[in-house]
């Protein structure tokens, strides 16, 4: 996964944005879309507000951050903490690549994880078909280093094609399919040369200085990805991760190492920029020949092919004025996570009513166990969002940011038609609803109507100068006594 540190040197940032814990998105510039059936997707897109990511792989296995234990860089997600040799690269790297000798999901079943995704009132799927290590999760005509490879365990299971399965059971509950590749790949001989070490993320040779090498790693890369958007179905979103594989002019290169030697004592660098054109416009414009008006992310490169943008862990301060997505960890990490801890319902609710008030999608990410289950604690915890959603929904499908969006612990969303829901965030102690809800600037001259979703009785209101305040009747305390959060509709 991908995180941006600063607004400063936006252009820059957004090819590196691996650096720092916290994305700031509020102020980037976002390139429109022109392609009327990519619009028209993107719409339908940010109607449906919630969807699922699962980061899967070999990896899990060992319970560790997915990929990044390979990657020589020094930071806190690249550490090696299992294994036999996690003081010698070259003997770690082939001791988690030979995890593909042990990988066999036996108790794989999409069709359950899909129900549970539907009736938690998930919209879409994205779904890991091959991380940065390059471990295809699908039949891949390309890549020995697959899942359906001999060498795979789980290869001989009638359920081997992964990706394949995964997309048909989530398409079968009418789910959309999203696919999440990696551009890098730090297993092929094109991207990694195993002729010189790795030094970082970046490819560890000089593209430009190696044009036939690196044409070769481009239609590879190319030949996969039209591979997923031929033989596995109708593909919705292409997710594409790695956003330091793009192709970065000179002066941005020399820029960037300029700031980053800024207040820098010793001058050491911990990751490179390399200028690594992958001809995004080309494989566009191929992909969409592909699947028309399919939605591209290619997260953190500034550009006209980053349909939606996807801060990352984290929800913006504010509004944005653009296709937005936040990707949020339920429990543990991206990858499997072993005696995760999930977060909690009133927690996921919170966090997907915050988003859908600023105009955003909340994609919640689910990490499989190596035998392909899901924990206890991410069915529990997509049963009680499924519970809101059942009463609540209405206020969270379809609806629009509008302004103020939120005072204090209320949310506010629209509808074209008019109507405003006020979604009032219950603290994890408050069981009781209160006897009155205050919103500030309410954006509706005249309300004729006010209800409470999923109760009966009649809601009163008053205004108070700016203020308009109010009464929940005792009938709705009673019958949505525990409810994580409520809403009130306005007509």
């Amino acid at each position: 996964m991908t995180q941006l540190k600063t607004i400063a040197t936006l252009c820059l940032l957004m090819i590196i944005g691996e650096l720092s814990a916290q994305a700031v998105y509020e102020d980037e510039r976002y390139v429109p879309e022109t392609d009327p059936l990519v619009l028209k997707k993107l719409d339908e897109w940010q109607d449906l507000k919630f969807g699922l990511l699962m980061h899967w792989g070999p990896y899990s296995q060992w319970g560790i951050v997915e990929s990044w234990s390979i990657c020589p860089e020094e930071y806190g997600w690249c550490e090696r903490k299992k294994g036999d040799n996690p003081d010698n690269y070259f003997a770690y790297k082939k001791e988690y690549e030979g995890l593909q000798t042990t990988f066999n999901p036996v108790k794989f079943n999409p069709e359950k994880w899909a129900n549970a995704a539907k009736n938690a009132g998930m919209k879409y799927v994205v779904f890991t078909t091959k991380h940065h290590d390059g471990f295809s999760m699908f039949d891949s005509k390309y890549t020995d280093y697959k899942v359906t490879d001999s060498k795979t365990p789980f290869s001989t299971h009638p359920k081997a094609n992964i990706t394949k399965e995964i997309f048909n059971a989530f398409r079968g509950e009418g789910l959309w399919a999203g696919a999440y590749f990696s551009k890098p790949d730090w297993h092929h001989p094109s991207y990694w040369d195993p002729y010189y070490p790795p030094r970082d993320r970046n490819v560890n040779y000089e593209p430009e200085a190696n044009p036939e090498k690196w044409n070769q790693f481009i239609d590879f890369t190319h030949n996969q990805i039209l591979e997923l958007l031929t033989d596995y179905g109708k593909v919705d979103i292409l997710w594409l991760d790695g956003g330091w594989v793009a192709k970065t002019p000179k002066s941005q290169i020399n820029s960037w190492y300029d700031q980053q030697l800024v207040n820098n004592d010793n001058g050491y660098l911990k990751h490179r920029i390399v200028n690594q054109d992958i001809r995004m416009d080309e494989l566009v414009e191929k992909a969409r020949e592909k699947q028309p008006g399919l939605i591209v992310v290619d997260r953190a490169v500034h550009g006209k092919n980053q349909n939606y943008l996807t801060p990352e862990n984290r929800v913006p301060e504010k509004a944005l004025p653009y296709p937005w997505e936040s990707c949020i960890i339920a429990g543990g990490g991206w990858s499997y996570a072993f005696n995760a801890k999930y977060m909690t319902t009133n927690k996921a609710v919170h966090t997907l009513v915050d988003i859908v008030a600023k105009g955003g999608n909340l994609l919640l990410n689910i990490a499989p166990s190596p035998e392909g289950e899901w924990d206890q604690g991410a069915y529990d915890l997509l049963q009680g969002i499924g519970n809101w959603m059942d009463v609540n929904n209405e206020a969270i499908y379809g609806t629009e940011a509008i302004a103020p969006y939120k005072f204090e612990k209320v949310c506010l969303t629209s509808k074209p038609d008019g109507s405003l829901y006020l979604i009032y965030l219950m603290d994890e102690n408050e069981e009781v609803l209160p006897d009155t809800v205050v919103f500030k600037d309410l954006p509706m001259e005249k309300i004729r109507k006010a209800t409470i979703l999923g109760a009966n009785g009649r809601v009163k209101w008053q205004k108070n100068g700016d203020n308009t305040v109010f009464t929940i009747p005792s009938s709705a305390k009673t019958s949505l006594k525990g409810t994580v959060a409520f809403t009130i509709k306005l007509k």
